[in-house]
């Protein structure tokens, strides 16, 4: 969908949406509409329960006195509330109003900064998301009809302006979304690292490792995941180096990328199985958040490292009570091969320290079921062993409206990991399970790095669509990140 900026007016055709605040009096725009439609719109909301409130719509179609085949009301809610999030979710809301339109313009006129609509367009072209190509039977009405959309503000310059850098993280978001949403027999681990290499194009340098070089640096822990699987497991290293100093310590972001997780010999339950795709999900995001990063040029060095594997039964796979080393050295009793993400994540965060050294490490994984009992579908869990960090994080999610919870961490859970024959367990039992798995994975954080684990085993799928997120897919997590770059890493 191409978007532009032009100047507050009734277009001459096409459909319009105005955004309305809730308990606001009347922009000039709406008063020249009610005009030109004879007071149709003012007898239209006083007929109806259109207050302004957030998501509410209400249409009129083909308004007399006007060339416009629709005219909508979205409402956006109080104007003292329209922080960055409520802005997307009015331009997402007024998407999914507009969709069946060929052509359409939203009207911004009630908020007077630039950028704001910047952000409303933003939001609009999250909505527009849609994973189709594999659709082959689907009728042409079925499918939205939406390719142009115009935003109206007084502020065109400043949200021009502000556009380019909102558009690549879309993009970024939009990267993520497909990865997630490819089924397991497209996006395997060696496919996967192809897609990655592509970002080379926008300035990235990107390094894949296979099973070959990982057995030399010892990656005993992420390698025995993928034993079971005829797909070769690989890691993928993206550099991006935005910095004025070219040699800071960058950032990292490492991603679970478990390309299709069966269980492997303690195997799932049948049913559901098939979302076990989706189980690269935090791989997506450090994809996507690197593509987002290097798009819109970020001062900030920062390098997205992601274990790719399948875990999968066979007369090859690692058997519940096999012991595994890692790359560091520690030794790993596996009492559950589907507690699988761990394991590859401590060789990749071993990896990230040794070869980068980070200022800070951030870490998403679909971890645990166990974060979706305690948080349900509207926070991930956030585990961190650094205050300042976990505090950027939190805040970065409460700007971004992708909404991180802190949970505990200490040495009574840490206990639950003690094996009677290794180092640990890569399990500490049913009692606080993503909480033991936030510890197993610290054990691998070295030195004092700050270090954040956020497990989006309820965010990174969702079964009903959002004012900016549609059913599917979501890149919970890119968004978050970028703005946490923003606000703490760059400049």
């Amino acid at each position: 969908m191409k978007i532009s900026f032009a100047k507050p007016a009734v277009p001459d055709s096409g459909a319009l949406a105005v955004l309305v605040a809730q308990e606001a009096e009347p922009t000039a725009l709406l008063k020249e509409l009610d005009d030109k439609t004879g007071g149709a719109l003012s007898r239209a909301r006083k007929g109806s329960r259109f207050e302004g409130k957030a998501g509410q719509t209400l249409a009129l179609v083909a308004p007399g006195g006007t060339d416009l085949d629709r005219l909508v009301l979205v409402g956006v809610g109080p104007a003292k509330d329209l922080d960055v999030k409520a802005l997307q979710d009015a331009g997402g809301n007024a998407y999914a109003a507009l969709a069946d339109d060929k052509q359409a313009c939203i009207a911004v006129d009630a908020i007077e900064a630039g950028d704001a609509a910047a952000q409303v367009a933003f939001g609009a072209m999250l909505r527009s998301y849609r994973f189709d190509k594999y659709r082959t039977t689907e009728k042409k009405d079925d499918k939205p009809r939406l390719s142009k959309l115009t935003v109206a503000t007084d502020g065109s310059g400043a949200a021009k302006k502000a556009w380019p850098e909102l558009e690549a993280v879309a993009q970024g978001v939009f990267l993520t979304r497909d990865l997630v949403s490819e089924p397991a027999n497209i996006l395997y681990p060696e496919s996967f690292a192809k897609e990655a290499e592509k970002l080379a194009d926008l300035g990235l340098k990107v390094t894949v490792l296979g099973e070959k070089e990982m057995k030399k640096l010892g990656m005993g822990s992420l390698l025995s995941v993928g034993q079971g699987s005829a797909r070769e497991s690989k890691m993928v290293v993206m550099e991006w180096n935005g910095a004025e100093g070219k040699k800071d310590a960058p950032v990292a972001f490492v991603g679970k990328g478990v390309c299709f997780d069966s269980g492997g010999i303690s195997l799932k339950p049948a049913a559901g199985m098939e979302d076990m795709k989706w189980d690269m999900g935090g791989a997506g995001v450090v994809t996507g958040l690197m593509k987002a990063l290097a798009g819109r040029k970020a001062k900030v060095n920062a390098v997205g490292l992601i274990g790719l594997v399948e875990n999968m039964p066979s007369g090859t796979a690692t058997r519940p009570g096999d012991v595994v080393t890692s790359a560091d050295g520690q030794t790993i009793e596996v009492i559950n091969t589907d507690a699988e993400g761990r394991l590859v994540l401590a060789d990749v965060l071993w990896y990230a320290q040794k070869e980068h050294k980070p200022k800070a490490i951030i870490d998403l994984a679909t971890l645990t079921g166990a974060i979706i009992i305690g948080l349900g579908t509207d926070h991930a869990g956030l585990f961190s062993n650094d205050d300042t960090l976990a505090d950027k994080v939190f805040a970065a999610g409460q700007a971004s409206g992708e909404k991180v919870w802190r949970m505990p961490m200490g040495d009574a859970y840490d206990k639950q990991l003690k094996s009677e024959i290794a180092d640990m367990k890569n399990t500490g039992g049913r009692e606080a399970g993503s909480i033991t798995a936030a510890q197993f994975l610290k054990r691998f954080v070295k030195n004092g790095t700050p270090w954040a684990h956020i497990d989006i085993a309820g965010m990174t799928w969702s079964k009903k669509d959002a004012p900016t997120v549609p059913k599917g897919g979501t890149a919970f997590g890119v968004r978050l990140l970028d703005r946490m770059v923003r606000d703490s890493f760059e400049g």
